[in-house]
C-alpha cells in the first residue's frame, strides 16, 4: 500500500486538471485523447511506452496523475461517474485522495488503475478493459 499523495488535486479540481493535461500532451502531437472509451486504448499504449522507457514512478508522478485524471474523466463523461474526495478509510485503502463514484454508488480508483498498469503491465491491467467491465456504469453513455 502506498501513502496518499497530498499534493494531488481534490475532486473539484480533477476535471480541469484532466483538461489541462490533455491540452498539454496534445499541443504538439496528434494523440486522439477525446474522452471516448476507445481513447483508453491509447492510454494503455502510452503507459506501456513509459513503462518500457525505464523511468521510475516518482519521476513520472505528474504524467501518471494526468493519465489517471483523464481515465477518471472518461468515466465521468461516458459512464455517469462523479469525482469524489475519499474519506480517510477509502484514502488509506486506495492510496489516493480522490476517485469516482458510479451511479450505483460504487467507488473506483482510476488514478490507482493507471499506476497499476505502469507497475504491473499486461492485459489484466488494461484501462480500456477496466472501463468495459466496470460495474455501476450508467446504462447509456453520458454525453
Amino acid at each position: 500500500m502506498s501513502t496518499v499523495d497530498e499534493r494531488a488535486p481534490g475532486a473539484r479540481e480533477m476535471g480541469p486538471y484532466a483538461a489541462a493535461f490533455v491540452a498539454g500532451v496534445t499541443a504538439n502531437n496528434r494523440l486522439p485523447l477525446d474522452y471516448s472509451v476507445a481513447s483508453l486504448r491509447i492510454v494503455d499504449c502510452l503507459v506501456d511506452g513509459l513503462r518500457k522507457g525505464g523511468a521510475d514512478r516518482e519521476r513520472l508522478r505528474g504524467t501518471l496523475l494526468g493519465l489517471g485524471a483523464y481515465v477518471g474523466e472518461v468515466l465521468v463523461r461516458r459512464a455517469g461517474a462523479v469525482w469524489v474526495d475519499f474519506d480517510a478509510d477509502q484514502s488509506a485503502y486506495f492510496g489516493q485522495r480522490v476517485g469516482v463514484r458510479m451511479p450505483d454508488g460504487r467507488v473506483w480508483n482510476p488514478l490507482g488503475k493507471v499506476r497499476n498498469r505502469f507497475e504491473l503491465g499486461g492485459p489484466g491491467e488494461s484501462l480500456q478493459i477496466f472501463y468495459l467491465t466496470l460495474h455501476g456504469r450508467a446504462r447509456r453513455a453520458v454525453a
